[in-house]
């Protein structure tokens, strides 16, 4: 990956700091489209959509803190651009070929 060091994502020293902590998602833009590495680790989907809704408010506090925007407004567009991709279904999976370990090649 060549993106600068300032831009890459730390983790929070509190998640470093708990032996229990699970990594559920890592998302990237690429090439035009969303790419991500994924672990289903609830046992109930449900879960992971509560996850997404506390994304999508920390998101818009990010918005505000890094655009200067209005957080209600932020939040209200992600909310529209996560309608309009459930909504035009055309959403496909493509999992990339992975070595024994699980790991992508």
């Amino acid at each position: 990956m060549s993106e600068r060091e300032e831009h890459q994502l730390k983790t929070p020293a509190s998640v470093a700091a708990d032996p229990e902590a699970i990594e559920i998602l890592r998302m990237w833009w690429s090439k035009q489209e969303p790419v991500m590495s994924i672990k289903p680790a609830f046992n109930d989907p449900a879960m992971f959509g509560r996850m997404l809704a506390y994304a999508a408010t920390h998101m818009a506090h990010g918005y505000k803190v890094r655009h200067g925007m209005d957080e209600r407004a932020a939040y209200n567009q992600i909310l529209a651009g996560m309608s309009d991709a459930l909504k035009a279904q055309n959403v496909q999976t493509v999992a990339e070929p992975t070595d024994e370990t699980g790991s992508a090649q």
